[in-house]
């Protein structure tokens, strides 16, 4: 005969989960003997690993008691019909399990692979993260409107990589955000992204140079977005204007005649008297 602590020993469960199996009905408490212990036989060590094992399996303690008292068939259609629920769970878990790894990730949240992949390839370029920062914000929203088109976007951007000029310009806007809207520097990088664009649109086409077919409600909130994390680029777009292109997402080239306009209001700006700028 076993006490109540080398019963719950040999089962594998605490003396309190004994107890509380007690209270729940569902082992049978022993009568004291004459020195006052409650002794267990070696079926209640069998009993309780039974209860045990249902409970681990996530049984409800309710339907443990039924399941004890059920006969071979139906005790086989019930533990099936646990086996089935527990490997539901295990798929739910699992699917748990690779959003946590996408969170611990970043950018593989919100976004498919394509995306995440091009986003490296800017960071291994050396662009500067607060440019990766704004590229990858412009694509949750555009990914989740449009995501049979990502892969022809994302392709056609790592299609641009292969040149040098773009990760140029990649670099030069990551210098741009050091810098204030006074910043003479600024002016100079403006016209080094003229130069380029206009040498990228002689060489390949103003089309390689403008992004493919992005609806103008989208164009307009991810330039939102892109001017919102980085203020100086707002700034650096006015003064690409000037130069003859405009637009962040959306690179354009202006019409010439526009273009001029902007210049000749820009000075007069300039040359009105400073009380009245």
């Amino acid at each position: 005969m076993l006490t109540i602590g080398e019963l719950a020993s040999y089962a594998g469960v605490t003396v309190r989960a004994v107890r509380h199996y007690h209270a729940k009905g569902l082992l049978l408490e022993p009568e004291r003997d004459h020195s006052g212990y409650r002794r267990y036989s070696a079926d209640a060590v069998v009993e309780l690993i039974r209860i045990r094992t249902l409970a681990q399996a996530g049984v409800p303690l309710s339907r443990v008691s039924e399941l004890l008292q059920a006969g071979g068939k139906e005790f086989a259609a019930a533990v099936a019909d646990i086996d089935k629920r527990l490997r539901a769970e295990i798929r739910e878990r699992r699917r748990h399990r690779e959003q946590i790894a996408l969170l611990a990730s970043g950018d593989g949240l919100a976004l498919p692979p394509e995306v995440v992949g091009f986003l490296d390839r800017l960071r291994a370029l050396g662009v500067d993260e607060r440019i990766v920062q704004v590229e990858r914000d412009g694509w949750i929203p555009l990914a989740a409107h449009s995501p049979e088109r990502v892969a022809e976007w994302t392709a056609r951007k790592r299609k641009q990589l292969a040149h040098p000029q773009l990760i140029d310009f990649y670099l030069t806007l990551g210098q741009a955000l050091d810098r204030t809207d006074d910043d003479p520097r600024l002016a100079e990088l403006a016209d080094e992204l003229a130069v380029y664009l206009d040498r990228l649109a002689d060489e390949q086409g103003e089309d390689h140079v403008d992004d493919a077919e992005i609806e103008a409600p989208f164009v307009t909130l991810m330039d939102t977005l892109a001017f919102d994390a980085a203020p100086p680029a707002r700034r650096l777009i006015e003064l690409l204007e000037r130069r003859g292109w405009t637009g962040w997402t959306k690179v354009e080239r202006l019409d010439p005649a526009r273009s001029a306009a902007g210049d000749r209001q820009q000075g007069t700006r300039s040359r009105r008297p400073r009380h009245e700028r």
